[in-house]
């Protein structure tokens, strides 16, 4: 069977991350398990396409979002991929495969305001939970670093010296990102509380056990701090990211500068940040320009 080395492909070669290499894993296994109960079909690697078809009709039955299941299809157009490269197939049955259309989704971001709220929810903050919760909001909304990112960061990536911190994107691309003035008096008064923690890992966050902290917990902080301030529908930690680069943009940050920042590969990724960011200007432009619509 080949998935176990398409899964080692994954993690030596193309330096995944975990979180990508157990999703992978996952929508292949599920693949497999529908062609053996549907198909009586064990082996994966060179099935007909007519019968993929069946499987994401089946997903559709099952009320599975569109975008869920081009995200599984694109997992197992890259097994393909890897088996013709590796020549056990001659060609990926779906390399004419259209995906499902979708509805382009926007995130909303949190107000400035909203932000600002959040914060002065930390005003007296002094015991260890609280300091820490502050600081993961502060990190979040400062650096825009992805909840991955913020959960991997490790005690030698602070640098207070320099004021920045290290983190380590996907495919393990590093990047330094500075730090606030404000940031740094956080971290400063984390780390004398984090001192009274037992633990013996080198993560940066802990939970007040001395563990690393957990996706799930930091998703479920964010939101229960948010809900507090906002009645947006989806307070999460992608939501902070998406407050981090429209509000640059809105301030005038430079595209290029937010794209580094934020860790993408190409200005494409960047640009989903951009559609707030088009209304500000949009205002702006008919306020100021002498033929606009002043009332806009």
């Amino acid at each position: 069977m080949s998935i176990p080395h398409f899964i080692e492909y994954l993690n030596y070669e193309k330096n995944y991350s975990p979180y990508t290499i157990t999703a992978y894993k996952n929508d292949l296994e599920s693949f497999q398990v529908f062609c053996k109960n549907e198909f009586d079909e064990g082996d994966i690697s060179k099935l007909p396409y007519t019968i993929i078809r069946s499987w994401i009709v089946n997903l559709v039955d099952d009320g599975i979002a569109n975008r869920s299941i081009n995200r599984k299809v694109s997992s197992l157009k890259s097994y393909f991929k890897y088996l013709v490269k590796t020549k056990q197939i001659s060609q990926n049955p779906l390399l004419k495969h259209r995906s499902l259309k979708i509805s382009k989704k926007v995130n909303i971001p949190f107000s400035q305001a909203e932000v600002a709220d959040v914060l002065e929810l930390f005003e007296d903050a002094d015991k260890f939970e609280a300091v820490r919760d502050k600081l993961i909001i502060e990190l979040m909304y400062t650096t825009g670093m992805r909840r991955s990112e913020l959960i991997g960061v490790k005690i030698g990536d602070i640098d207070l010296s320099q004021n920045t911190v290290k983190v380590i994107g996907k495919r393990n691309k590093e990047r330094q990102i500075p730090l606030l003035n404000s940031v740094v008096t956080t971290i400063k008064n984390y780390l004398i509380l984090r001192n009274e923690i037992k633990t013996s890992v080198d993560y940066f966050l802990i939970t007040k056990k001395g563990k690393k902290m957990y996706p799930t917990l930091v998703y479920r902080l964010i939101n229960e701090y948010f809900s507090k301030v906002s009645l947006k529908i989806k307070k999460s930690p992608h939501v902070i990211r998406h407050s981090f680069a429209t509000h640059l943009l809105n301030e005038g940050a430079d595209l290029n500068s937010v794209k580094e920042l934020l860790g993408h590969a190409s200005l494409a990724s960047t640009q989903v940040y951009t559609h707030n960011n088009l209304k500000g200007l949009k205002k702006m432009y008919n306020h100021a320009h002498p033929r606009g619509n002043k009332n806009y």
